[in-house]
This record gives C-alpha cells, sequence and structure tokens, in this order.
C-alpha cells in the first residue's frame, strides 16, 4: 500500500537560534513571472523544533513537516548540512 501524504522537505538557512529548541528557517523559492518570464526570488521563514539546540545561525539545515508542536511550529529539524565557519 502506498504512503498517502508524504511530508514536506525543505533545505533553508537558520536566520534565528535564539529560542529554545526552536529555530526559524529562511527558504528561498523561485517563481516564474507570469508576463516577463524572469525567475522572482521570495523567501519564506519556518519555525522548526531543534530538539537538542544543534542549529547555529547560519547553518544550511533540512527540515520535515510534521504534526504541529505548537501554534507556530510545524515543522523539525532532520539535519544540519553544512555549518557556518565565523570569520
Amino acid at each position: 500500500m502506498q504512503e498517502r501524504n508524504s511530508h514536506k522537505t525543505f533545505t533553508g538557512v537558520v536566520v534565528s537560534a535564539k529560542m529554545d529548541k526552536t529555530i526559524v528557517v529562511s527558504v528561498d523559492t523561485y517563481r516564474k513571472h507570469r508576463l516577463y518570464g524572469k525567475r522572482v526570488k521570495s523567501s519564506t521563514k519556518f519555525h522548526a523544533h531543534d530538539e537538542n539546540n544543534t542549529a547555529k545561525l547560519g547553518d544550511v539545515v533540512t527540515i520535515m513537516e510534521t504534526r504541529p508542536l505548537s501554534k507556530t511550529k510545524h515543522f523539525v529539524l532532520v539535519k544540519v548540512e553544512k555549518v557556518h565557519e565565523n570569520i
């Protein structure tokens, strides 16, 4: 039997990690303009649950859709793709 709905996964950059067990991830999407055909970039911020506080500011992470965890949290951290290096 096939799975009914697969969970959405997004890859984005952590823009805030100041809350306990919560991160804010900015996900960029590109759409084609209807009239002019130019690619237009838009970004969306998602709150995600980070159980062990592993993600830091600037990290590239993968998040997955889950059941509602709070009023704004509907995603959970899957893994940290790339760690941001401070120079």
